[in-house]
């Protein structure tokens, strides 16, 4: 709802610091919108809006294969670690499978999101555009061989329109 933006935007400076706009994740979601129905928020009586997770449509190498992006994904910090977190990645990615998606990457935590059923991109097959961690690149198949459809730079999907 866009009377929830400012919440949100403070939630994502809390979360990830004013210079969160200068990673390679956000050069992916220039000139985009998210994706319709998948951007979601966890309200709390007292904050308002206490987490929020968006998606964005990418497209990977010269065969375009459609990918969503998984992020932001932020909790207020006064409400780390209730789960909401986990709760926000349930309900978008069962929503993005019910849609049809099947491709979800995201540049974050191993740790946290192998929890939630991601895994690291093999080294070397995709490439974003501009300096990350290999380590941190993820995925998850929301349909099976996803993945094995996906290979090369992985760009806003408007760019390889």
């Amino acid at each position: 709802m866009p009377q929830d933006l400012p919440l949100i935007e403070n939630i994502l400076d809390l979360g990830f610091g004013l210079s969160r706009r200068t990673k390679t994740s956000y050069r992916l979601r220039e000139g985009s919108a998210p994706v319709e129905g998948l951007s979601l928020v966890i309200r709390d009586a007292e904050l308002g809006v206490a987490g929020t997770i968006s998606y964005w449509p990418l497209a990977v190498g010269a065969a375009a294969t459609p990918a969503l992006l998984l992020g932001p994904l932020a909790v207020h910090p006064e409400r780390q670690n209730r789960g909401y977190g986990r709760i926000l990645m349930a309900a978008s990615l069962k929503r993005a499978r019910d849609l049809g998606h099947g491709l979800v990457l995201l540049v974050g935590d191993a740790p946290y999101y192998q929890q939630a059923g991601f895994l690291q991109v093999p080294v070397g097959q995709l490439d974003l555009p501009g300096p990350f961690d290999p380590k941190r690149l993820m995925f998850m198949e929301l349909k099976s061989g996803a993945l094995a459809a996906a290979h090369g730079l992985v760009l806003a999907a408007w760019r390889r329109t």
